[in-house]
């Protein structure tokens, strides 16, 4: 996937890739790529547009509808906005939040790429598809408006398809390695645990049940981004794995969790507590001695319980009851350093409600900051006093409505998001990484500031590890990349072999 993005994004300064680690004919199908957004969507102090984030962008994508095709079978993706909503977002969400707070990181409190051509990789019958839109005219427009328009699109098929078999692979610009670089804490182990006593008195006092604090860690590095992003894929495989180009600073991840997905096959709104943590064993034997005594901490499954009943609170508040499930309870997922418990809660909207009224109901997810959720955030903003920026936000797409032509019944478009966990945010020579953990009555102050350093190290150990073979293959004179540019010029590899080329 990598030598596709690459070649696709090479001149562009906004691009995004989207892949899953997760891939059956259902489940982490398709994976997408995006260059040269027709417009960006940025909110911000900085920005010209400090406000919620999201009625701007459902009036912008209401502007347009696409036709729903079903003999071309496209991907629930197939165009609209990509991008992120930074976690302190929540304060338009739910003003009672708002605090004066430094930001350290500068950057955009959201990002959305609006894409009318994308490319997206079909990993089950290992096919490539470049998507565009045609943009019908108006009835009063000038004759021959419609072909003009049909005849762009397939330039930009045809230019695509030529971009994509091109043998010459560009690499990202790759300087001098420097090695074993120091990180450091924003609070370190004394703030971490001072912060987890305070939050220890008010559970005791009765203002919250739970609150999430977090760490964040600085990592100079000279790696290019999408250097930390082609080792993290290999690493750390996730559900949601995402690199985004936003210019400035690039976002790169590997998020085990959901947040909230509309799901136009069945819809429904999805979402996917995770709570209970413990790390991977040496042996298949160990893995579920460890799973064993995950899934029999009674300190664990009274936390995920608790999330998962303010899991089905935020689902309510936008579905109809009735329809509310917990399809999925505590069950174990393991990923490359860590086992998690892990629930599904879904639920059918209620009339007049929509995608977007979801995500601000589910937003931020309990994972990240407590229950009660509104007094658990005022208690982590007054703790941490500096912005999250895109941590515990969410990362994904919200696609564009669709259309059945022969009935003119509009079906609200796709929109599938996870939070932003194991994820780094690349700025000026810095890779953020940030980290917290679920505080309740018995936590140990020690103990859970080891779990967020145990969260932090699958990111921290793929920094280490790509800049040692960065560094190697630059000590030997070779270029990193090689064995992928001598596949592309065989052609575009897929899992099982060769990947065809074909617009549509």
């Amino acid at each position: 996937m990598s030598c596709i993005y690459l070649k696709v994004a090479a001149n562009s300064k906004l691009s995004f890739l989207f892949e899953s680690a997760a891939t059956t004919e259902t489940i982490g199908r398709h994976s997408f790529i995006g260059a040269d957004p027709r417009k960006t969507l940025i909110s911000g102090s900085s920005h010209g547009y400090e406000a919620d984030p999201l009625p701007r962008l459902d009036e912008e994508l209401s502007q347009y509808r696409i036709a729903n095709v079903p003999s071309l079978r496209l991907p629930s993706m197939a165009g609209g906005a990509i991008g992120y909503v930074g976690y302190d977002c929540v304060k338009y969400f739910e003003p009672k939040t708002k605090r004066p707070l430094k930001d350290v990181l500068g950057v955009p409190e959201s990002l959305f790429m609006l894409f009318d051509t994308i490319v997206a990789v079909d990993h089950f019958f290992q096919k490539v598809m470049v998507i565009t839109y045609l943009h019908v005219p108006p009835k009063d427009a000038p004759k021959g408006a419609l072909e003009e328009a049909y005849d762009a699109c397939k330039k930009t098929i045809a230019d695509m398809l030529r971009t994509l078999k091109d043998p010459h692979l560009p690499l990202p610009p790759q300087g001098p390695i420097k090695l074993d670089q120091e990180y450091t804490s924003n609070i370190g182990r004394p703030g971490y645990e001072a912060h987890v006593t305070r939050l220890k008195k008010h559970i005791v006092a009765g203002d919250i049940i739970q609150a999430v604090p977090s760490q964040r860690i600085a990592r100079p590095t000279s790696l290019h981004s999408f250097n930390i992003y082609r080792h993290l894929r290999t690493v750390n495989p996730s559900p949601y794995l995402f690199y985004l180009d936003c210019e400035d600073f690039q976002i790169v991840g590997a998020s085990p969790e959901l947040l909230v997905k509309a799901d136009q096959n069945t819809g429904r709104i999805i979402n996917h507590p995770i709570a209970g943590t413990v790390t991977r064993g040496t042996t298949p034997e160990e893995d579920q001695r460890l799973a064993e005594t995950l899934r029999a901490s009674l300190k664990d499954r009274a936390e995920h319980v608790m999330l998962v009943d303010l899991a089905r609170n935020d689902v309510n508040r936008v579905c109809d009851p009735l329809t509310t499930r917990v399809d999925q309870l505590m069950v174990v997922q393991r990923f490359s350093h860590v086992q998690h418990l892990v629930s599904e809660v879904s639920g059918v909207l209620r009339q007049g409600k929509t995608r977007f009224d979801a995500f601000h109901s589910i937003f931020p997810a309990g994972t990240v900051s407590g229950a009660p959720k509104v007094r658990a955030m005022e208690l982590i903003a007054e703790l941490e006093g500096e912005k999250r920026g895109v941590y515990a936000g969410a990362v994904g797409y919200f696609g564009y409505n669709t259309v059945d032509t022969s009935t003119g019944e509009e079906t609200e478009g796709a929109m599938d998001t996870c939070i932003a966990l194991r994820t780094m945010l690349v700025k000026d020579g810095v890779a953020y990484l940030q980290a917290g953990g679920g505080i309740v009555f018995d936590s140990d102050p020690g103990e859970e500031y080891e779990e967020t350093m145990n969260k932090a190290a699958a990111n921290m150990r793929c920094i280490e590890q790509a800049e040692r073979l960065h560094w190697e293959e630059q000590q030997e004179g070779e270029k990193f990349g090689t064995e992928e540019m001598v596949g592309a010029q065989n052609g575009i590899e897929g899992k099982n072999g060769k990947v065809s080329i074909g617009g549509g």
